[in-house]
């Protein structure tokens, strides 16, 4: 177990230093195997940007978290999921395209405002441990502008926080929390 300091990581992200942000997994990772891991879990769907250069670091596997979301999404016959996550999840290839080009999923995302109403409820609330009644109608009305004019017939919770403030319960269509979907594959590898 590692735990890092969000605000550094944040801040990282924010920046644009991946690069930098990339340093502190792979030698977070290298210190883990180092002291017996048998296998890596990032914790997180936005650092899975730097998923191929943390694996690249060590020889224990690292189990990825939109494998394990895009089994759950592709079992559950769901095609054209919504992916609810940080913008750099939303607007970056590295999560989207695994599901695409692994799983033949086709991921939606909102339009430009819809992410950016996303991503400032992850950033300025739920990493703050601040609920918002009016941030979860937001995400509830998001998703039904997507289901009608996207044709979604599913939800990824593609933010481990997004927990926070939507669920199953408040939707009619599949939903997927990663956040479960990425423990559940850990703890199958774990006793594998």
């Amino acid at each position: 177990l590692w735990s890092f300091d969000f605000a550094e990581i944040g801040e990282r992200q924010h920046a644009g230093d991946w690069r930098g942000a990339g340093v502190l997994l792979v030698e977070a990772a290298r210190k883990l195997e180092a002291g017996g891991a048998d296998g890596l879990v990032v914790c997180t769907n936005t650092m899975h940007r730097l998923a191929d250069e943390v694996q690249a670091a060590v020889s224990i596997p690292l189990i990825h978290i939109a494998d394990a979301t895009a089994v759950a999404v592709r079992d559950a016959g769901v095609r054209r999921p919504a992916l609810l996550a940080t913008r750099f999840t939303m607007e970056q290839d590295f999560y989207k395209g695994r599901l695409a080009e692994k799983y033949g999923l086709q991921p939606v995302v909102p339009g430009q405002a819809g992410r950016d109403m996303v991503h400032r409820v992850i950033y300025d609330e739920l990493c703050q441990g601040i609920v918002k009644s009016e941030s979860h109608v937001a995400y509830v009305e998001e998703v039904g502008r997507l289901r009608r004019d996207e044709n979604i017939d599913g939800v990824i919770m593609g933010c481990t926080e997004i927990t926070m403030l939507i669920g199953q319960a408040d939707f009619d269509i599949p939903v997927f929390d990663t956040t479960r979907l990425h423990a559940e594959a850990a703890v199958a590898f774990a006793l594998s």
